[in-house]
C-alpha cells in the first residue's frame, strides 16, 4: 500500500513530531510500505525524518516527488542542507519538471494522490495547497487521515 505526505510548510512551535511518530507506525502497521513525499520544508521534510528513522525497523519505501529540479534552491541553507540528506534517504526520486512551471507543486500533488491508497495530512488550514490536497483525496475516494484537527 502507498501512502501521500502532505502538510503545511509551516509548522507550529508545539507540533507534535512523537505523535507524527505514532500516525505513521500506524500506517506501516496499516500495511503501508511504500511512502510519496513531495519534498516541501515544513511537514514533508519533518515526515520524511521520522520515516527514515523508521527504516531501521521497517522495511519501506521512501519516493521523493519533486515538482521541479531545483525545488531546494529558494530554501535557508539549514533546510536546503536537510532536503538534500532526506532526499539521498530516498529510495526513488520522480522529478515532474526540469523547471518551475505555473501550478508545477499542485500538479505534484495531484501526481502523489493518484498513486495513494491513503494521503497522511496535516491541515489546520481551509485554504492552500494541502487543503486543495485533501479535497482532491476525497474526490477521488482516496482514504485521508488528518493529524492536527
Amino acid at each position: 500500500m502507498t501512502c501521500a505526505l502532505t502538510g503545511h510548510r509551516t509548522l507550529p512551535q508545539n507540533f507534535d513530531v512523537n505523535a507524527l511518530y505514532d500516525a505513521l507506525e500506524a500506517r506501516i502497521r496499516a500495511g503501508c510500505d511504500r511512502f510519496l513525499c513531495g519534498m516541501a520544508r515544513g511537514f514533508d521534510l519533518t515526515a520524511l525524518g521520522c520515516l527514515a528513522d523508521l527504516r531501521e525497523k521497517y522495511k519501506i519505501t521512501l519516493v521523493a516527488c519533486i515538482p521541479y529540479r531545483g525545488q531546494a534552491r529558494g530554501m535557508s541553507a539549514a533546510d536546503r542542507r536537510r532536503y538534500c540528506d532526506l532526499l539521498e534517504a530516498c529510495d526513488e526520486q520522480i522529478v515532474l519538471h526540469e523547471q518551475y512551471t505555473q501550478g508545477c507543486f499542485l500538479e505534484r500533488d495531484r501526481y502523489m494522490v493518484d498513486r495513494a491508497d491513503v494521503v497522511l495530512a496535516y491541515c489546520t488550514q481551509e485554504e492552500g495547497g494541502t487543503a486543495y490536497t485533501v479535497r482532491y483525496a476525497r474526490r477521488k475516494g482516496v482514504d485521508v487521515v488528518l493529524l492536527g484537527r
